[in-house]
């Protein structure tokens, strides 16, 4: 496969993958249980999965492999606390805020710096993400919101150092990642769930929320730059309350719509910008991949 394919490839892929996470807040929502029992089985489950996948999996125990993996386990952890504390809006939204994470991080570890579209772009996803959520943004849940935030964080670093192992095999970081959220949730899986709807959920957030989208994650990573991961996989916020009102009739308002049509447009228009070469920079043009 040539390089520009490979590039196409990584994109359509990370889309996929931002689709799958998507099915997060409203399984965990509907879920009766401890956050780190949640969190630990299905990490289990993705475990299960993407050992599977991978059959024979080369651990380094390199810095990044191990970095990896902690920032993975620590990125579903607060992730799924945070959920659990506060609204699923406010939750998606903190995490999200990952790509300035990035863009400051990743031009210091990945000399990887951000262009000028790149700034425009999260930017304008932002201001979108906040018109988007305006609706249903509250100051309930502080703890629930502090701990979403910081899953941005472990989500950037996390980001950051899978796209350090682009010449390596970077699936390994998170199987180590899931193992660490599945021992972190033991002492708390037999006090949960008790209910058939909630091990179906936890078994579709193992499998489809988690595992296969990790997969395909991995995967692309090699072939595209951090900034350009976190910012395509912003689309993730954005299907959020798709599914809440497929599944539970609860109607996005004007300005959630205006807002999810401004996060889809900015991060397009930025991929086909990218594409045609147009405003970038030597650097950011030998890193494109969009």
């Amino acid at each position: 496969m040539n390089e520009r394919n490979s590039k196409s490839s990584a994109v359509i892929l990370l889309i996929i993958t931002a689709v799958m996470w998507s099915l997060g807040g409203i399984l965990i929502k509907s879920i009766n249980a401890h956050s780190l029992a949640i969190a630990g089985v299905r990490s289990a489950i993705s475990c299960v999965i993407i050992s599977l996948y991978v059959r024979k999996p080369k651990f380094t125990w390199s810095f990044t492999q191990l970095g990896a993996a902690v920032a993975y386990a620590l990125t579903v952890i607060l992730f799924v606390a945070g959920t659990k504390l506060t609204t699923a809006a406010n939750a998606i939204l903190l995490q999200y805020t990952a790509p300035v994470f990035v863009a400051l991080l990743g031009a210091w570890l990945l000399k990887e710096k951000p262009g000028l579209v790149d700034w425009l772009t999260i930017l304008v996803v932002i201001g979108g993400m906040i018109l988007f959520f305006m609706d249903s943004i509250d100051i309930r849940g502080f703890l629930g919101n502090i701990l979403a935030l910081s899953s941005g964080v472990s989500f950037a670093l996390f980001t950051i150092l899978m796209r350090m192992q682009k010449d390596g095999s970077p699936i390994e970081s998170v199987i180590l990642g899931n193992a660490i959220t599945a021992v972190a949730g033991v002492p708390f899986i037999f006090t949960a769930v008790h209910d058939t709807k909630g091990w179906v959920c936890l078994i579709i957030l193992g499998v489809v929320q988690l595992g296969i989208p990790y997969i395909l994650f991995s995967k692309a990573i090699k072939s595209s730059r951090a900034i350009e991961a976190s910012l395509i996989t912003m689309i993730e916020p954005v299907l959020n309350p798709v599914w809440v009102s497929i599944i539970i009739g609860e109607v996005p308002g004007i300005l959630s719509i205006a807002g999810g049509v401004i996060v889809i447009t900015a991060v397009a228009v930025r991929c086909i910008i990218v594409a045609s070469g147009r405003f970038n920079s030597k650097e950011s043009h030998k890193h494109a991949v969009c």
